[in-house]
């Protein structure tokens, strides 16, 4: 299950939304729509470590590597397998150079086209993961929009975005 980002761009590319719960610019359906009843992060244990990091690069300079991915917490394996996630589309939108002219993205979904002013699609959050599973049925992503709340109804079954 693929979204194919095409048309007139530099780079058409290819996304795979299962692979993006292990990406750290996924957004919790609850983070977007309602990010007063998120439980902050234990802001202690985050000085703690940022004090940790520091002084290891301090001590240990010439040992560090460049991190590659952040490890998973217990916590954040449980969120993955019951929450439902969101990822903004603007990141992949810059990767593939969309072309000065465009104005349309043309969405192909199993029920047909919608077309949307490009800037207007550039605002828009992928939903690609419901209750902590991927979007089988109406998938692989719904696209959302953060001023419409979230009881809007998403434009459901996308699988192509072409530019124009």
């Amino acid at each position: 299950m693929i979204v194919q980002i095409k048309g007139n761009v530099k780079f058409p590319i290819t996304l795979d939304p299962t692979v993006w719960i292990f990406d750290d610019r996924k957004k919790s359906f609850e983070e977007v729509f309602h990010p007063e009843t998120v439980e902050q992060n234990d802001e202690v244990e985050d000085e703690l470590k940022r004090k940790s990091q520091r002084f290891d690069r301090e001590v240990y300079q010439q040992k560090l590597n460049p991190p590659v991915n952040k490890s998973l917490h217990r916590k954040e394996k449980e969120r993955i397998f019951t929450e439902s996630f969101m990822m903004p589309i603007k990141p992949f939108i810059h990767t593939s150079e969309p072309d000065p002219s465009v104005s349309e993205a043309v969405l192909i979904t199993d029920n047909g086209e919608h077309t949307l002013q490009a800037d207007r699609f550039a605002d828009g959050l992928l939903l690609f993961s419901k209750d902590g599973k991927p979007l089988k049925e109406n998938g692989p992503v719904h696209l959302y929009f953060l001023d419409e709340g979230d009881q809007q109804e998403p434009i459901k079954g996308i699988r192509k975005i072409i530019f124009q």
